[in-house]
């Protein structure tokens, strides 16, 4: 350690250890006080595991810890998994409005846009800065290189201190021929190798992946093909911010003498804030949906969102037929132009047999049909990485188990001597000295459920999923001032088998054990209202469980009159 004590650390957050809601912080001081830097704020989005949840953000009690010490956050790229979960938690982050955001014009386009749409959202005055700019946060010098990815500006960040430069690389892809945007700064990252690199922190999203990345150029012609070859409609549906795939598929609608429709909210935000900066010239006016019954089916694409199986998006309406002005008919085609995030499986299989069964032709990215790449680097374009960038350490990031653990063993192969397996949570003394994990800071997840966030407990999540496994039985026992039974005691049920075995009303069975609860009790004792309700609540909960093999939620309310 440096005699004034000073510390160069890398903690995440979230992202490394799973597919998305990435949050990084990087310090600079001494452990008792340190400037930070926050690094994307993401989200990730919840499965049926959690009934009810809107989505699913990492866990901020150490970031809220340092607040006081927060120069600035910077967001890499617009995708939701960087910067979904800024609006949400920016409040409890900065309660003052005092921590600076910095962000391209591109992505303070996609916030501004996003806070329209949420009630009371915090008002976030952004920074902007370019592609290859620079700027200064407290202690650290920041330089933003160029890179290629699925969306408008991403961008990677060199952190610059007194201890040593970091490169973190954000999401990334070596795309030598882009559809918008300018290629991979290739000697920026050269330099930053010649001036002695202290760190690298890399996406490892497609790290067990040979070769490298087709370009998007190479997709687009894929698309055109099948554009050209179909008879019916098309309809395309991909990532809503993947703006050049956007462009890339509605001029090859045009050069097929076909106009395009947009379909889902989240894909036409995008549009038009991609459109106010420039970045759809040349694209033809799209259709609105009530010209789209008016165009012959040979004459259309449409772009839409729902390629992940989202219930309420516009692929799964139309595979539903629930669309008022839009609709697909057999011989007509549907491209996933897309990947499947883990865990969406499911759903878009549902939603690939609806439209098979409507008689649709569904094409999927393949040998046969070039329709999507991803925006994340392969091997080879991992390995080129380490030669522009010849860092002393390496710490894969972004990626589940599997994936940090291959490109772990990657870097190690490629030359980097000094390789580290971390996890959300760890704090990672990067400078002075050997690189080390020398702390465990609190970290998880947390849940936006309607206006709320919380832990599981605190938002109902928990109870929610028991609510949703073994039903729910309230009872009302009202007395008298004799504690007899004034009343019948009510019994209603929720999600529990209606009848028994022998086709017995399963309420009339649980009303016969609250009356044998209450009445086997001495008279004495049912002076205890809590009492009481603890009988009957076992009592209902045994006589359920003795038929279903379930123990359901119990409600009891105990009243004397």
């Amino acid at each position: 350690m440096t005699k004034n004590n000073n510390e160069l650390v890398f903690v995440p957050l979230g992202g490394v250890g799973e597919i998305g809601m990435n949050l990084a912080m990087y310090g600079y001081g001494p452990a008792n006080n340190r400037s930070w830097i926050v690094m994307d704020v993401g989200v990730t989005f919840p499965g049926p595991d959690l009934p009810g949840v809107d989505l699913v953000l990492p866990d901020i009690r150490f970031l809220e810890s340092e607040k006081h010490n927060i120069k600035a956050i910077i967001i890499t790229h617009a995708h939701e998994d960087h910067y979904g979960a800024l609006l949400s938690l920016y409040p409890r982050i900065a309660p003052g409005d005092n921590v600076p955001v910095y962000m391209t014009p591109f992505g303070s386009g996609m916030l501004e846009s996003k806070a329209v749409g949420e009630k009371n959202a915090p008002k976030i005055k952004v920074t902007t800065f370019e592609q290859g700019g620079s700027f200064e946060v407290g202690p650290f010098k920041l330089h933003a290189l160029a890179v290629t990815h699925s969306i408008p500006e991403p961008v990677s960040i060199a952190i610059t201190t007194p201890l040593g430069t970091v490169l973190h690389t954000g999401d990334w892809k070596n795309d030598i021929a882009p559809s918008m945007g300018p290629v991979t700064d290739s000697n920026a990252f050269t330099r930053l190798g010649d001036e002695g690199l202290l760190a690298l922190i890399c996406d490892s999203t497609n790290a067990m992946r040979d070769g490298e990345s087709p370009s998007e150029q190479e997709v687009s012609e894929g698309l055109r093909k099948v554009i050209e070859k179909a008879t019916g409609r098309v309809a395309v549906t991909t990532f809503s911010s993947n703006v050049g795939r956007i462009k890339s598929i509605a001029l090859a609608a045009a050069d097929a003498g076909r106009q395009t429709l947009l379909l889902g909210r989240s894909m036409k935000r995008v549009v038009d804030v991609a459109s106010e900066l420039g970045y759809l010239e040349g694209v033809p006016d799209f259709l609105t949906e009530d010209e789209y019954g008016y165009i012959p089916r040979d004459k259309v694409v449409i772009i839409l969102t729902g390629s992940q199986g989202e219930s309420r998006a516009a692929l799964a309406k139309l595979s539903r037929d629930e669309m008022r002005d839009v609709a697909l008919n057999a011989g007509d085609t549907v491209v996933y132009s897309s990947r499947s995030i883990p865990g969406n499986e499911k759903p878009i299989l549902e939603t690939k047999n609806r439209l098979i069964d409507m008689g649709i032709t569904i094409i999927e990215d393949g040998p046969d049909s070039l329709v999507h790449v991803s925006g994340h680097p392969r091997r080879n374009e991992l390995r080129q990485m380490y030669k522009w960038t010849r860092p002393q350490i390496g710490i894969p990031v972004h990626g589940e188990a599997a994936h940090l653990t291959a490109h772990a063993a990657l870097m190690r192969e490629n030359g980097i001597q000094d390789v580290l397996n971390v996890r959300n949570g760890d704090l990672v003394r990067l400078a002075p000295g050997k690189a080390e994990i020398i702390d465990d800071v609190p970290h998880g997840e947390i849940y936006k459920d309607g206006t709320f966030i919380g832990s599981a407990d605190a938002v109902g999540v928990t109870e929610r999923r028991r609510l949703s496994f073994a039903g729910h039985v309230s009872v009302s026992v009202i007395l008298d001032k004799s504690n007899e039974l004034m009343v019948d005691p009510q019994v209603s049920c929720l999600g529990i088998p209606a009848t028994d075995h022998n086709d017995n009303d399963m309420e009339d069975i649980i009303y016969d054990a609250v009356v044998s609860a209450v009445e086997s009790m001495p008279r004495g004792r049912r002076k205890d209202l809590d009492l009481i309700e603890d009988s009957v609540t076992r009592a209902v909960r045994g006589t359920v469980r003795n038929i279903w093999g379930k123990k359901p939620i119990v409600t009891v309310m105990v009243d004397k009159v």
